[in-house]
C-alpha cells in the first residue's frame, strides 16, 4: 500500500487506505524550515487536498525533531543580504503559508510530533486538528529567547487551545515543556512511547478516514468556524453545513449502514 514520493525536503507516503504521511526531511537542521521545505510542503498539502481517496493527512519529522521553526541560519542570511528597508518578515515568506495552509485545509490533519517542536515549529503543530505526541517531544513557544514576538499564529492558537494565562506564561517565558506537561495544560491529545507515535497515528487517521469526506469536510469547517462566531451564528452556519449533506450518497449510505447495523462503505472517489 505505501506509496512514497520524495521531495526535495518532504516525504510524501501513503501508509494506509485513505491517510498519508508527510515527513519533514531536514534532520541534520532540526527539520527547520527553509523556503526549498515551505515550497514542497504546500505541494504536498496541495496534492493531499485534489486526491480525492485521500481523507486525512499525518505531518512528523524526520530524526529525532519535529520542527525547529525557521532554520536560524538561512533567517541570518536572508537578513544578511537585504537592507531593512526591503525585508518582509522572514515567516511571511517561509513558515507563515505553511501554517496557513494547514489551518485552511478542508480535510483533518494529525501532528505526530515526534521530538522537539519549538518556535514556528510548535505554531505548526498546533495549526493541525490533533496532536500526538511522543515521550520524548519536547514543546515550547521560544521566539522570546531570541528577542522575537510569535511569529507564525501561536498567539492565535494557545489561547484557544490552552486559556489566556497559560498561553501568556508560554508565550512570555519562552519555557519548553515534556510531553507530559504538554498532556496536563492542553498543548497535545495523546502521549505514546516513540515506537508507537506512528502507528498510534496512523491508526487514528485510519479511523477518521472510514468517515464520509464530505462529513469530514464540513466537520471541520464548522469547528474552524466556530472559533469565530457567537452560539446562534455557529448553529445557523451548522443548519446550511448539515442541509448541504442531506441529499448525498454518502448520507443514504451512512443510514443504511446504521439500520442494517454495519460498518458504512462510504464513496472514496468521487465527491458530490
Amino acid at each position: 500500500m505505501n506509496q512514497r514520493v520524495e521531495l526535495e525536503t518532504v516525504y510524501y507516503d501513503r501508509p494506509a487506505d485513505g491517510v498519508v504521511v508527510l515527513t519533514l526531511n531536514r534532520p541534520e537542521r532540526g527539520n527547520g524550515v527553509v523556503p526549498e521545505m515551505a515550497r514542497d510542503l504546500l505541494e504536498a498539502l496541495t496534492r493531499f487536498e485534489k486526491d480525492k481517496t485521500i481523507r486525512v493527512l499525518v505531518l512528523t519529522g524526520a530524526g529525532k525533531q519535529f520542527c525547529a521553526g525557521a532554520d536560524l541560519v538561512a533567517f541570518q542570511q536572508y537578513l544578511n543580504e537585504r537592507l531593512a528597508i526591503e525585508q518582509e518578515p522572514y515567516n511571511a515568506r517561509v513558515l507563515f503559508p505553511v501554517t496557513q495552509k494547514v489551518v485552511t485545509c478542508r480535510l483533518p490533519v494529525i501532528a505526530a510530533v515526534n521530538g522537539g517542536a519549538t518556535a514556528g515549529g510548535l505554531d505548526l503543530a498546533l495549526a493541525c486538528d490533533l496532536r500526538i505526541a511522543s515521550t520524548a517531544a519536547k514543546m515550547g513557544e521560544t521566539y522570546i529567547k531570541l528577542g522575537l514576538a510569535p511569529g507564525n499564529g501561536g498567539t492565535y492558537f494557545m489561547p484557544r487551545l490552552l486559556g489566556s494565562g497559560m498561553a501568556a506564561e508560554l508565550a512570555l517565558t519562552g519555557d519548553i515543556v515534556d510531553a507530559q506537561r504538554a498532556l496536563q495544560i492542553g498543548l497535545v491529545n495523546r502521549v505514546v512511547e516513540p515506537e508507537a507515535l506512528m502507528p498510534t497515528a496512523i491508526e487514528l487517521a485510519t479511523r477518521i478516514a472510514t468517515h464520509s469526506r464530505l462529513a469530514l469536510e464540513a466537520t471541520k469547517q464548522q469547528l474552524r468556524q466556530s472559533w469565530h462566531m457567537d452560539l446562534v451564528s455557529s448553529m445557523n452556519a451548522s443548519f446550511w453545513s448539515v442541509a448541504a449533506l442531506t441529499h448525498t450518497s454518502d448520507l443514504k449510505e451512512g443510514i443504511a449502514a446504521a439500520r442494517e447495523k454495519r460498518p458504512a462503505r462510504f464513496n472514496m472517489n468521487d465527491k458530490e
